[in-house]
């Protein structure tokens, strides 16, 4: 009898085990954060939110993604293959619009929104041996402007669109990232970089203390021909070594950007953390001082998630 009723016991133990297998497989939550290249600004901090979401989340896994940043981030989020990913507005735009040319098989309608977060400045910067000191100056030379299609060379396409130039205009175009085209400037391989980035972005700072560079001016009035979402911003005086005076320049806003398979929940302890741990995202990196809670929702190319939403209802900046 108390054989049986052992085994009995035993029976019904492994079944109530079983029974909650599932659930606890479920309560552990894996996320996926998609950055862009480890030189950039977006790898730093992705790094530091990863590290965020896996000691504050329950139960989370955090890994992080090295890729080629925004088109190719977007791409993965709509196959689900990440749950957070960063990308500038005019690819989110682009992608939910589903352009082809710009690198979306179709419209990403499963995409959903996070958070606004810094903006990125359009920064080209040419060796002053080079003797390229305007974008006029860029005809006949060669020049970098990012992986193919990714946010970086859309941004270059429509700044050398506003210049009345092309990729034919130049001598030669290679799409390189960020620290790739800066060794290749260091060993007059190459003549300029377009680099959409963070201000201070370490590949233009390593560039910098390497060779005497220019700072390339994007004028005003070009910014203006573009329109939404680029605006006219200012890179200051002594942002890189050299730098002796301020830059005109295109400013164009990051986002957070998730899918709609996302739980809700997941989606608001991933907004909340962002702006409860600005100072370890602001150690990782500087371009985190300009995140602001009250700027968040500002300009979203795409239907916020239910749980980034809930989270802005409860801090007010949605009614």
């Amino acid at each position: 009898m108390t054989r049986f009723f052992g085994r009995t016991a035993f029976a019904a133990v492994s079944a109530i085990g079983i029974a909650f297998a599932p659930a606890v497989a479920k309560a552990e939550e894996f996320i996926n954060v998609l950055t862009g290249g480890t030189s950039g600004v977006y790898y730093p901090l992705g790094v530091a939110l990863g590290k965020i979401y896996g000691d504050n989340i329950a139960g989370a896994r955090t890994q992080v993604q090295a890729t080629k940043a925004s088109v190719e981030n977007l791409n993965l989020l709509q196959a689900g293959r990440g749950e957070i990913g960063f990308s500038l507005g005019d690819s989110v735009q682009m992608g939910w619009e589903g352009n082809k040319e710009a690198g979306f098989p179709g419209k990403l309608d499963k995409l959903r929104g996070i958070a606004a977060i810094y903006p990125n400045y359009i920064q080209i910067v040419a060796s002053q041996e080079s003797g390229v000191k305007t974008l006029a100056d860029l005809k006949g030379k060669s020049l970098s402007v990012g992986a193919p299609k990714s946010g970086t060379e859309l941004n270059a396409r429509a700044i050398l669109k506003a210049a009345g130039m092309s990729y034919d205009d130049m001598g030669k175009t290679e799409y390189l990232p960020f620290a790739e085209s800066v060794e290749l400037i260091k060993n007059r391989q190459l003549d300029a970089t377009l680099q959409s980035a963070g201000m201070g972005v370490a590949s233009i700072r390593d560039l910098a203390t390497s060779v005497k560079i220019n700072v390339v001016a994007v004028p005003k009035a070009e910014v203006e021909k573009i329109g939404a979402p680029y605006v006219p911003a200012v890179i200051p005086a002594g942002t890189y070594e050299g730098q002796t005076a301020d830059v005109e320049t295109a400013a164009v806003g990051n986002f957070l950007i998730t899918h709609e398979g996302v739980s809700e929940e997941t989606a608001y302890q991933m907004t909340k953390l962002l702006f409860e741990n600005l100072p370890a995202l602001t150690a990782a990196h500087a371009a985190a001082k300009a995140i602001d809670v009250k700027k968040a929702i500002d300009a979203m190319p795409v239907p916020l998630h239910p749980g980034a939403e809930r989270y802005y209802k409860e801090v007010g900046v949605l009614k």
